[in-house]
């Protein structure tokens, strides 16, 4: 009921009760309190059971445990479904892109390299035509 109790924190409060209360009236103090967290056990059954009815048959497994936060979390968020993540994370990736177009400015600049510039690329000065040819390949990786 206590995982995070140890043997010591166990052995003080031992200690204390026969402090307080003495030998004489520890065992019916130990007794009135286990009698008291029997009976606010019993009330707290009776009060998830007078949920569970209310709610319908169709919450009869429905466990008061589950709305426990870190509970939720393991069992919807963490039980191994991605979610559609890595369908995201593929639409968002730049990768496909940028190869496609370092392919299309690769050709370009090998096409270019074969033939003399046409007037379609007359926008071009002729030191851009010349550092075209000497621009190193693009990697996407690299930033």
């Amino acid at each position: 009921m206590f995982p995070n109790i140890s043997f010591m924190d166990l052995l003080t409060l031992a200690l204390l009760g026969v402090l307080l209360f003495g030998p004489d009236k520890l065992p019916e103090v130990i007794q009135n309190v286990a009698g008291f967290v029997r009976k606010v056990r019993a009330f707290s059954e009776s009060a998830k059971q007078e949920v569970r009815s209310e709610l319908g048959p169709e919450f009869k497994d429905f466990e008061f445990e589950d709305l426990h936060p870190r509970t939720f979390v393991r069992k919807h968020v963490l039980d191994g479904e991605d979610l559609g993540i890595d369908e995201i994370r593929r639409a968002l990736d730049p990768r496909a892109e940028l190869s496609e177009v370092t392919d299309v400015v690769l050709g370009v600049a090998n096409g270019s390299q074969n033939s003399a510039p046409t007037e379609s690329r007359t926008s071009l000065s002729k030191e851009a035509v010349a550092d075209a040819d000497t621009q190193e390949a693009f990697d996407p990786d690299a930033t």
